[in-house]
């Protein structure tokens, strides 16, 4: 038999080398039994198929296994075997190739799992291993192992075809059960590991991989997008090579399912497990196993290499799916894990592979993502937000991969703040607004951010925030009013008013600007453009005078072109022109009286005829009306509401006043109300012919002659006089008015009538009013009050001076309201003599007089004086301790009947007594 790989040569130096040293022999035997238990257990196609590749050359070639009689064959295509390949299938060390993975070397061991006499036929030759033959070569060697020999030291030629088609062929004897299912798992990422084989075939299965031009590899029914890119090692980690290792990294990610838990591939399956979305396929050193690398600056190299890849296999899928490739933050599943997933978020966030809203690429670490998904806002606000990514990627699938790369999520509440500094038309406005407003119906939070959006308005400003802003039909100058191409529902639901004229009205920013609108126009700011909103919406709002007292204060120009308050201010055709002093009120200009209706100007405040104050919950004389204090104290229960007539102080010409007040149902109702502040003003301070109305009587009113002097011919209706205070009859209104009256009684240049004075001193009232000075008294006369006396018992008057005695029915009432003392405080004594003690009914005078009278008999007695000296003072009748005394005259006995008669309550009889002149006669 031929012998063209030398197995002869190589027999005989690995005997000589055993049989000189036993110990090389035990060597060869534990390194053979390491690699069969240990680091290619399970390796058995990988083995296989990375031999396959290594021959496969130029072209990618072909693997076929299959089971005959007991026979596990892989057959593959490419170049045959050749005496450098036998020579390191026998070396345990070694291996043939200068580059690439290895045909065959130590992974060749990986047969020996499943064979003990494998072999290896070729078109140039064939070779065999056998445990048996090594056993019978060195019998002595094998027995001090137990017959556990090493298989692939010893090599013998033999003669067997290989299969048509094919080049080499594996043959491997089973030792042990084997399923080519097991195997056939295998495969799909064998075909994807080795860009060297095109097809590999498992019994009657085949698998083939397919490259289309845009990198994605097919195999069976699986998809990989795939990115290679290759160099040489650094000088620095192969010193004192010629030619540097090549080192290769492919990038492989399954485009029709997710990866799932993987190993590094290098480029077969390691045990170097990876947490990556891609699996990793490089040319890393590993250890004699093929199971982990060997760490160090080479391995770190080709790693560091694979990371910078990684961005150029994300940027080709497409743009809202390449989140997915992001390494997700987790435990790192292994050193090489944790080394290479922070790689590659390095290299990920330096590259530009997200997509922005323009179409165009960012890198992460100069993006930010919308924290809510708008497209319509991404393109809207990208100006103002550089570096905003497309809004897809705000959905929450992308916010993991997002968060491990450190892009920022942008707030609500953050665009809203970019917004601020932007100056975009009103139309982009209204956009901003239609893109916020999906968001702002589901999300509570949105709508709160939103509260700060800026809003521009009609008049060109930009104000912070729907809630300070009206929404009109028309711009209305120096109003927050919205401008109309930028009007939004939106703005509604965030609090912007839709503003009818009162709602215009009410608008606080309107408010201000009258308030400080004579200050304005005092200091030169043009007022027109206020001056034509607030009368526009006051004619618009049909306001009446004084339902919006604030409105006073805007800035009006007078006639001579002065800014005033517009309540300052008198119309121009007024029918108070003349009415009130010439210097009342400036008169308003008539361009502006012109130009807007009268209606509204009057509304605002503009005097055009008298105007109310009207408050119907007072809490006290705070109206401004001149001498409110005194009204007030002069109500015996504080008012539960305030209606006047506002400016009275002001009228020059009262008749016509009145006759302005009484044409005026408003005005008149005020003038005419009970106890009202009006009338009561108007009857102590307006001037009637030189004199208030209320020292004025009508003239029908004869009884109050003397008191009060009779109204002058003004041309006034009497109800109007009544209305204004002048007086028709005697009543004595309040403590003022009663300190008039008694002024008047004590005027000595008035001639009073005795009854006017009896009945003006019945009508004082309870009160707290001075006192009087000087007052009228029984003689008619009017003296000094300091020595005058109130009459409290009638028979005084036969001791007391009539001038001292005021001019009134007495009582102590009226004595403590005037001050003066009582009679019977000064003057009290009893008879100089005893009388006669007389019953009534003993009196034939007095009974005659009694029936006559139609009056009862009284009872008791009367104590009858020929001449009744009180004190030394002769009078007519007496009363000492309850008994009455009498002179014998008439008078006397007549007199103290009467007083008899009052007691007993008979008024009547009490005057019938001392009027009747036939009761008189008969008493005499």
């Amino acid at each position: 038999m031929t012998d063209p790989f030398g197995t002869e040569a190589l027999r005989t130096s690995v005997l000589s080398a055993w049989r000189g040293s036993p110990t090389r022999f035990r060597e060869d035997a534990n390194a053979e039994e390491d690699l069969r238990l240990g680091g290619y257990r399970d390796r058995l196609l990988v083995e296989l198929a990375q031999n396959a590749a290594d021959a496969a050359g130029a072209e990618p070639g072909v693997l076929r296994i299959t089971l005959v009689d007991g026979e596990l064959r892989a057959a593959n295509t490419g170049a045959p075997l050749t005496a450098a390949g036998v020579a390191a299938l026998a070396s345990l060390r070694a291996s043939a190739k200068e580059s690439g993975v290895g045909q065959f070397g130590v992974g060749f061991a990986a047969v020996l799992t499943v064979s003990d006499a494998p072999r290896v036929v070729s078109t140039s030759g064939g070779v065999e291993f056998s445990a048996a033959r090594t056993r019978a070569e060195v019998p002595e060697l094998a027995s001090e192992r137990g017959g556990d020999v090493p298989v692939l030291r010893l090599v013998w030629p033999i003669a067997e075809s290989v299969p048509d088609g094919f080049a080499t062929e594996v043959r491997l004897p089973l030792k042990v059960d084997l399923s080519l299912d097991d195997l056939a798992a295998e495969v799909p990422d064998l075909l994807l590991a080795l860009p060297g084989l095109r097809r590999i075939e498992v019994g009657s299965q085949s698998w083939e991989r397919f490259v289309t031009a845009d990198g994605v590899v097919t195999i069976g029914s699986t998809r990989w997008l795939v990115e290679q890119q290759s160099g040489e090692l650094a000088a620095e980690f192969v010193q004192g090579v010629e030619h540097r290792p090549e080192w290769t990294v492919t990038w492989a990610y399954p485009l029709d399912s997710e990866l799932g838990e993987d190993v590094l591939h290098a480029p077969t399956p390691t045990d170097e497990r990876l947490s990556l979305p891609a699996r990793l396929i490089a040319t890393l050193p590993v250890e004699p196993s093929r199971r982990r690398i060997l760490p160090g600056p080479a391995a770190w190299s080709v790693l560091d290499a694979a990371a910078a890849s990684y961005p150029a296999l994300v940027a080709r899928v497409p743009a809202v799916e390449r989140t997915a490739l992001v390494p997700l933050p987790g435990f790192p599943l292994s050193e090489v894990d944790d080394r290479l997933r922070t790689a590659v978020i390095r290299s990920l966030r330096a590259a530009s592979w997200l997509p922005l809203a323009s179409g165009e690429w960012i890198s992460p670490a100069r993006a930010r993502v919308l924290d809510v998904g708008s497209e319509e806002l991404v393109e809207l606000v990208e100006d103002a937000l550089p570096g905003l990514l497309d809004a897809e990627l705000s959905a929450p699938v992308h916010a993991k991969a997002l968060a491990a790369l450190e892009v920022p999520r942008v707030s609500t509440a953050e665009v809203v703040a970019a917004l601020a500094g932007v100056s975009g038309d009103p139309g982009w406005w209204r956009d901003v607004y239609a893109a916020f407003a999906p968001l702002a119906e589901v999300d509570p939070d949105v709508r709160e951010a939103l509260q700060s959006l800026p809003v521009p308005l009609a008049d060109g400003r930009t104000v912070t925030g729907p809630r300070t802003t009206l929404i009109a039909d028309e711009p209305l100058p120096g109003l927050r009013v919205v401008h109309p191409d930028a009007v939004h529902p939106l703005l509604v639901r965030l609090g912007a008013v839709e503003a009818g004229a009162s709602e215009l009205l009410a608008d606080p920013s309107l408010r201000e600007n009258v308030a400080r609108s004579v200050e304005d126009a005092e200091a030169g700011l043009d007022g027109e453009d206020l001056i034509e909103t607030v009368l526009r919406l006051v004619d618009r709002a049909a306001l009446r005078a004084g339902e919006e007292p604030w409105l006073g204060a805007l800035a009006l120009p007078d006639g001579a072109g002065e800014w005033h308050r517009a309540d300052e201010l008198l119309m121009p055709d007024s029918p108070l022109v003349g009415v009130v002093e010439a210097d009342a009120f400036p008169l308003l200009s008539k361009e502006i009286a012109e130009a807007y209706p009268r209606s509204a100007l009057v509304a605002i405040g503009v005097v055009d005829g008298f105007s109310l104050v009207v408050d119907d919950e007072p809490a006290g004389p705070d109206h401004d009306l001149p001498d409110e204090s005194a009204w007030w104290s002069s109500m015996p229960d504080e008012p539960r509401r305030v209606v006047a007539v506002r400016d009275l102080d002001l009228v020059a010409d009262w008749p016509a006043a009145l006759r302005l007040l009484a044409s005026d149902p408003v005005t008149w109702r005020a003038v005419a109300e009970p106890d009202g502040y009006t009338g009561w003003w108007i009857a102590r301070h307006a001037s009637l012919a030189g004199k208030a109305p209320r020292e004025y009587r009508l003239a029908e009113a004869a009884l109050l002659d003397g008191l009060f002097d009779a109204v002058p011919d003004l041309e006034l209706p009497e109800h109007v006089l009544r209305a204004a205070g002048v007086r028709s009859r005697l009543e004595i209104w309040d403590d003022d008015d009663a300190e008039f009256v008694l002024e008047r009684l004590g005027d000595a240049d008035r001639a009073i009538a005795d009854a006017v004075v009896l009945r003006a001193h019945a009508a004082l009232p309870e009160g707290d009013f001075a006192p009087p000075e000087r007052v009228r008294v029984l003689s008619g006369e009017v003296v000094a009050a300091d020595d005058v006396v109130v009459l409290d018992h009638p028979w005084l008057l036969g001791v007391v001076p009539a001038s001292r005695v005021l001019l009134a029915d007495g009582s102590e009432e009226l004595a403590d309201l005037l001050d003066l003392a009582l009679a019977s405080e000064e003057f009290d004594g009893s008879p100089d003599h005893v009388g006669e003690v007389v019953q009534w009914q003993d009196l034939a005078a007095v009974r005659m007089a009694c029936e006559l009278l139609e009056v009862a008999l009284p009872d008791g007695v009367v104590v009858v004086h020929e001449q009744l000296v009180v004190d030394g003072q002769r009078v007519e009748w007496w009363m000492a301790d309850g008994v009455p005394h009498a002179a014998d005259t008439p008078e006397g006995l007549a007199r103290a009947l009467a007083w008899v008669a009052q007691r007993w309550e008979d008024r009547h009889t009490f005057a019938a007594l001392i009027t009747d002149p036939t009761a008189a006669t008969l008493l005499g």
